[in-house]
């Protein structure tokens, strides 16, 4: 049995981190599925300027939409919403099947709205409105300013993918704001069921840490990391605060593991899926990562829900000199920052692309 089925039967949902309109168009999306148990995808802005960049499969709808006056994030929406819609509609079965905890894609709002809460909260009912997918999650980075546009997001009945989580106070705060979503609904009588994830990136400390810490320690930073915060979600989950919500009718946010692409040419291309085994979580993996775990994964042990050796590693870490807390906030300001950037280059994509097919034409 492939690795990969091994997990989906462990209770741990494989999603792809990419999207591209031949994935869909080509039929691969739907082996993924049908072969290698994929249940949903992520995309991001580096993803989309790829996909476009790097091929022509755009260039008929961009043609289309620039002579409709289209330009910017304006036409860069519509491509996303033309991808992801479709992707939804594939994994609808699994979303039907599944009761809506599974069969999700997700699209972000601006990143340029990362430390901007009202604009974060109207640019998500705006796209999740648009989408018009109960399947189709809104991704809102886990800032400071992200965690009332979180809040309000769920109060409004818009699915949220949490991004940018890095440290176990960012999850906690970012679980807190979409608990404080479901109470609010609650209250006001309305449906609790608004379904959420919290993505943590994982492969991101280990990048960081490498210059800083003896070869030793290397590509264990994130794993010890990862460990902590399940610790804590698995507490969140057995709270009196959390099991009164589901008395109401209400679904756990689950946690997702990202990042999951090993960047170490050392290490094992499966090092973060066979170390974050875990019921009732998220992997969302790159395709290269998911080809190899199918081809020659292993599955480690599940991850202990008391969090297992993970202070006792954190704590090596310390002793080295690394300051957790302080990478950990370092970490979120750099990923807003590089996802700023693949918005600017994205968006210069779509204006250099559209430039040419409208001097080719």
């Amino acid at each position: 049995m492939k690795a990969t089925r091994i997990l989906h039967e462990a209770g741990q949902s494989l999603w792809l981190d990419n999207i591209t309109r031949a994935l869909l168009t080509g039929g691969e999306l739907k082996r993924y599925i049908d072969e290698l148990s994929i249940t949903g995808l992520t995309s991001n802005p580096s993803i989309f300027d790829q996909a476009i960049k790097n091929s022509h499969d755009y260039d008929a709808a961009i043609r289309e939409k620039t002579a409709a006056r289209k330009e910017g994030e304006g036409l860069f929406f519509e491509l996303a919403l033309e991808d992801l819609t479709r992707a939804a509609d594939l994994f609808r079965p699994v979303y039907d099947k599944t009761n809506g905890v599974d069969g999700f894609v997700s699209l972000e709002v601006s990143p340029k709205l990362a430390y901007d809460t009202a604009a974060t909260i109207a640019a998500a009912k705006q796209l999740s409105a648009r989408g018009a997918r109960p399947n189709l999650f809104i991704k809102i980075p886990g800032t400071r300013e992200g965690v009332p546009a979180i809040e309000e997001a769920i109060f409004a009945g818009v699915p949220v993918n949490v991004t940018l989580l890095f440290s176990r106070e960012q999850y906690v705060a970012a679980a807190e704001a979409y608990m404080r979503g479901i109470e609010r609904r609650v209250a006001a009588g309305l449906n609790p069921h608004v379904s959420s994830v919290a993505s943590v990136f994982v492969s991101r400390w280990d990048v960081a840490a490498a210059k800083k810490v003896p070869p030793a320690l290397h590509d264990r930073l994130g794993i010890a990391i990862a460990k902590r915060i399940y610790k804590a979600y698995c507490e969140l989950l057995a709270s009196d605060r959390w099991l009164r919500l589901l008395n109401f009718g209400a679904r756990s946010q689950r946690l997702l593991w990202a990042s999951t692409g090993t960047k170490d040419p050392k290490a094992s291309d499966v090092l973060y899926v066979k170390s974050l085994a875990a019921p009732h979580t998220v992997n969302t993996m790159p395709e290269n990562t998911l080809k190899a775990l199918a081809d020659h994964g292993e599955i480690g042990k599940m991850l202990a829900p008391d969090g297992g050796d993970a202070e006792q590693e954190l704590a090596e870490f310390t002793r080295a000199g690394v300051d957790i807390d302080a990478l950990a906030e370092q970490l979120q300001r750099e990923g807003a920052e590089s996802f700023v950037k693949s918005w600017d280059d994205l968006l210069s994509c779509i204006i250099d692309k559209s430039a040419a097919l409208k001097k080719a034409s």
